[in-house]
């Protein structure tokens, strides 16, 4: 019997220009993750908040806040993309491509479009990727690309990336 181990994010050397991960499980957004998240971003735009007004609209439903749908979406992307990273440098071209309704679930997968080695410290790099969220009617919702700086593998520091072994743990 083998004992195997899922390290929390990827180092420098597991991107590879062109790959596409799939990120796993999608996340049904529900009418209380809508609500809880536009109190506590004080954004209190009735669509988001007043079903009859929204019904008013031209969506005919309450939207889900569009930065919960980017929230969520970096969210899911943590352990495949940012667990083990020194820093997030720069989110750019945040794009809304279709509204999210309160019911529906997003996925998201993100491509390593570009990454190189820092030119001032030998011990990471910089992976640049595009990430797609779409719903459960595969309609893409949002896009977004960002920059991070990743350490080499020689260099990561991952502190506590396994449990302890059944006959240590205290039970």
């Amino acid at each position: 019997m083998a004992d195997i181990y899922t390290p929390f994010g990827r180092v420098y050397e597991d991107f590879v220009e062109g790959d596409i991960i799939h990120h796993w499980p999608g996340r049904t957004i529900t009418e209380s993750d809508d609500m809880m998240f536009s109190l506590l971003a004080l954004n209190q735009h009735p669509l988001h908040i007043d079903s009859h007004y929204a019904s008013q609209s031209q969506f005919k439903q309450n939207l889900v806040n569009g930065t919960l749908v980017f929230s969520v979406a970096v969210g899911m992307t943590v352990n495949d993309i940012s667990g083990a990273a020194i820093a997030m440098l720069e989110y750019e071209n945040i794009k809304h491509v279709n509204p999210t309704f309160r019911g529906d679930t997003l996925y998201a997968h993100t491509e390593i479009l570009e990454k190189r080695e820092s030119k001032s410290k030998n011990d990471r790099g910089i992976v640049y990727v595009e990430t797609k969220v779409t719903n459960q009617r595969e309609e893409v919702v949002m896009t977004y690309r960002r920059k991070l700086l990743i350490p080499k593998r020689e260099f990561a520091n991952r502190p506590y990336t396994h449990t302890p072994k059944i006959e240590e743990a205290k039970i």
